[in-house]
């Protein structure tokens, strides 16, 4: 069976099931980051690794320095799934060797920017030529505090859901420019009991169903509520990808006073879009979103 036949999801299980283990790990492949035991008390080791692909997440014309941004963002958005605190940066760079020197100049102009703008340090990497296309690799290592770290699974039926900002529209490059919700998700494990949460890297279609079933739960959406970019569709809002926005669930009872203080600190919509049920109650599917190896 090949990769497009077997999918991402069931490929990962399956390389997953036979990883070498550690007790002293608490979250491993399957959420955001993983999730580990630090040194001293109330805090846990938070890593992540992601790439950009040239052809697949940025052409050969996009402006370098956008690359670099985008490739450094999409590790600290997964931090900001979790509320972690990204502290320290690898870079591995893959580049042909007719590259300009330029490009790669402006690629980590790039880095740099979104790495200064969440206190995070380079601190190395590695470098290789290719025949292939370009690709930049960003592993991040961080922190966060035991009582506020948020995974995928702990979502309860009849939580409410909520996403940051608007979704859909991102090949009209907000792909490229995005800011990750690390200082927002920091604000709200302070002040409220997030159950669950996750960021849509992939679509809503594909990263809400991963966080229900990692809860053990269905959902429901209010398709019409979902806040959309300008000019998009529901369905471009739920399927597009790449809008590294902030997926979480939260007790109903919360959601009142969340709204409040929130409109009182933020000028990034929120936006209550449906609940989690209890599992197989639900029928409701959604388009799918990002699917890899298609």
């Amino acid at each position: 069976m090949n990769l497009g036949a077997l999918g991402e999801e069931r490929l990962l299980k399956h390389i997953a099931s036979g990883l070498p283990r550690d007790r002293r790990v608490f979250a491993g492949a399957g959420d955001d980051c993983a999730v580990l035991q630090a040194p001293g008390d109330g805090q846990f080791l938070l890593l992540k690794t992601d790439c950009v692909v040239e052809g697949v997440h940025f052409s050969a014309h996009t402006d370098a320095a956008q690359v670099g941004w985008k490739a450094m963002a999409r590790s600290l958005s997964d931090f900001a799934a979790m509320s972690g605190l990204p502290e320290f940066a690898l870079i591995t760079l893959i580049v042909p060797a007719g590259r300009r020197a330029a490009w790669v100049a402006g690629l980590y102009r790039g880095l740099a920017r979104a790495a200064r703008k969440f206190s995070v340090a380079i601190v190395g990497g590695e470098t290789s030529g290719t025949a292939g296309p370009a690709v930049v690799s960003v592993s991040v290592s961080g922190r966060v505090e035991t009582e506020r770290w948020v995974s995928r699974s702990g979502g309860k039926p009849d939580d409410d859901l909520f996403v940051t900002g608007r979704l859909g529209g991102s090949l009209r490059r907000r792909h490229l420019r995005f800011t990750p919700r690390i200082l927002e998700s920091r604000w709200l494990t302070e002040r409220f009991a997030i159950h669950a949460m996750i960021d849509l890297s992939d679509g809503l279609g594909a990263d809400l169903p991963r966080l229900a079933r990692a809860s053990g739960a269905g959902f429901e959406v209010d398709e019409r509520s979902l806040p959309r970019a300008r000019g998009c569709t529901v369905a471009d809002a739920i399927s597009d990808g790449e809008d590294y926005e902030l997926l979480f669930a939260v007790a109903p009872d919360s959601s009142p006073a969340l709204e409040r203080v929130w409109r009182q600190k933020w000028r990034i919509q929120l936006t209550r879009i449906g609940r989690l049920t209890t599992r197989g109650k639900a029928k409701q599917k959604l388009p799918s979103g990002y699917v890899h190896f298609r």
